[in-house]
Order: structure tokens, then C-alpha cells, then sequence
């Protein structure tokens, strides 16, 4: 019978090789970018702290010993100032209305910006007084992560690209997309600057990519899935508990700071 089976396959093949109208089936693999696979990175976590259930967490910011936090949501987005330790708002300003629902915000030259998600708006405070704001500044795409070099602003849209903008007048200087060895890397949301290098926050996912702002590559990444379930699993609130989302650095301390939108509890860590 194995005779018989392997002489039909023989004739078969050959009859499939002698036909001018077969198809040729051509396999192909996905181009590859050039760019080196990004290193894992790890995050040893020292301290966990409580953090507003309340807060849909879009903006995080470590100045002067506070934490700076700015919130979305339609009609509740806020820009606040916590006591790190204890998770107390210590100062709340509502910005949000049923028109404009807050993203990300940073601190540069003593002002704060605030990022709106899809009213093109731009808050500026002064630091000292959080309760309005001293101007605005129209933004063309979506607003929805921010952080700054010593002389512009990097803005994220949720796709992948990277804006670097002129602080004064925001215009848009230079646009980076951010790839790695896959491919574009999309829905860049909170962004922050630790030593040279923005951290982003993955929307949707349980990853933060570090990103080389000279030509976009990502050159690293943290993975922090089960991080919920494995610090505060009892806390979950179905429907509620939201996605990880919120990245502080203190630049004086070297910690950096992690939560999420709606999550009972920030991460004190610092970065292997």
C-alpha cells in the first residue's frame, strides 16, 4: 500500500510541475525593521502607596516632593496635587466638561500643561495656582500624552508618532515615529523623560516601551502584567478598575512612580 501511495504522489507532483496554469505557492515572512528587539527592563518595586479610586489617571508628575496629577472623563476631569504617601488630594481643580475630557499633563519653566483629549485644547497653569489657567494653546490631533527635554515639549496622539514642540508657541518642530523590530508601535499614550529616554505607556496593554527620542527606536520595555491581580487583586472593581496608566519620575530621588486609571494603589520603584 506505501508502494502505491508514494508512486501517486510522485505521479501527482509531476503532473502539477508539468502544468503551466499551476499555482505557485511563494511563502513570505514579515520585513523585520533593522532595528534590535528591545531589552526587558525591570522595575524593583520599594514602596505601595493608596491612590483615588476617583481619578482616571492621565497625567503624572513628581515636583518638589508633590505629586502632580492630572485626570480625565467627561464633566470629572481634574488637575490635582496628592501627598504621595498618603493618596490625599490635597488640591483639586474640576476643568472637565461634557466637552472637554482631560489627558496628559508636565511640568516645564514653572507652568503646567494640560493636554485635552479631542477639543484641541491646551491648558497652561502657573504652578502656584492650579485653579485657572493662564492661557491656552490650540493643538491640531488628539491630546493625549505629554513630557518635555530641557527646551520642548514631546507630545503623543495615540498613534505613533512623537511631536517635539516649541513651548512658547506650540508649534511642532519635528515629528519621530516610534518603531521597534516589529514595526510602528501604536496608542502612545502617558509619556515621561527619564534620562534621556521618553517612557510610554502602551494604552490597552500592560507595557511601558522605553524610547530613544533621537530616532524613535525602542530600545526597552517593561512588562507589568499581573501586576494587578498580584497587589491588589481583592481591590478590583469590575467594569471600573481601568487600564495601567501613569508614569512619574524624581529625577532627585531616581524612583519612579506607577498606576493606573482608577487603581487603589501607585508603585514606588526604581529601574534595574
Amino acid at each position: 500500500m506505501t508502494k502505491y501511495l508514494l508512486f501517486a504522489a510522485v505521479l501527482l507532483l509531476t503532473a502539477c510541475n508539468s502544468n503551466n496554469n499551476a499555482v505557485e505557492t511563494t511563502i513570505t515572512e514579515t520585513p523585520l525593521t533593522g532595528i534590535a528587539a528591545p531589552q526587558n527592563i525591570n522595575l524593583n518595586i520599594i514602596g505601595i502607596y493608596p491612590h483615588d479610586t476617583s481619578a482616571y489617571t492621565q497625567g503624572l508628575e513628581i515636583y518638589n516632593g508633590k505629586l502632580y496629577e492630572g485626570t480625565g472623563d467627561y464633566e470629572t476631569s481634574s488637575l490635582r496635587i496628592t501627598d504621595i504617601k498618603t493618596g490625599k488630594v490635597e488640591h483639586k481643580h474640576m476643568m472637565g466638561t461634557n466637552k472637554i475630557f482631560g489627558e496628559g499633563i508636565t511640568i516645564f519653566n514653572d507652568k503646567i500643561y494640560q493636554l485635552t483629549w479631542q477639543s484641541h485644547v491646551v491648558n497652561v497653569y502657573d504652578l502656584n495656582n492650579i485653579d485657572r489657567p493662564i492661557k491656552t494653546f490650540n493643538w491640531p490631533y488628539e491630546g493625549w500624552g505629554i513630557t518635555h527635554t530641557s527646551t520642548e515639549l514631546i507630545i503623543s496622539d495615540g498613534s505613533a508618532n512623537l511631536y517635539f514642540v516649541n513651548p512658547d508657541n506650540f508649534k511642532i518642530r519635528t515629528t519621530t515615529q516610534v518603531t521597534d523590530n516589529i514595526g510602528p508601535v501604536n496608542n502612545l499614550n502617558e509619556l515621561e523623560l527619564i534620562n534621556g529616554f521618553v517612557f510610554a505607556n502602551v494604552y490597552q496593554s500592560d507595557t511601558i516601551v522605553k524610547i530613544d527620542p533621537a530616532n524613535g527606536h525602542v530600545v526597552g520595555k517593561i512588562d507589568l502584567s499581573g501586576l494587578k491581580d498580584q497587589y491588589f487583586k481583592n481591590l478590583l472593581v469590575p467594569e471600573r478598575t481601568d487600564v495601567l496608566n501613569g508614569i512619574a519620575y524624581d529625577s532627585t530621588t531616581k524612583k519612579i512612580y506607577i498606576t493606573g486609571k482608577r487603581w487603589p494603589k501607585m508603585f514606588e520603584a526604581f529601574i534595574n
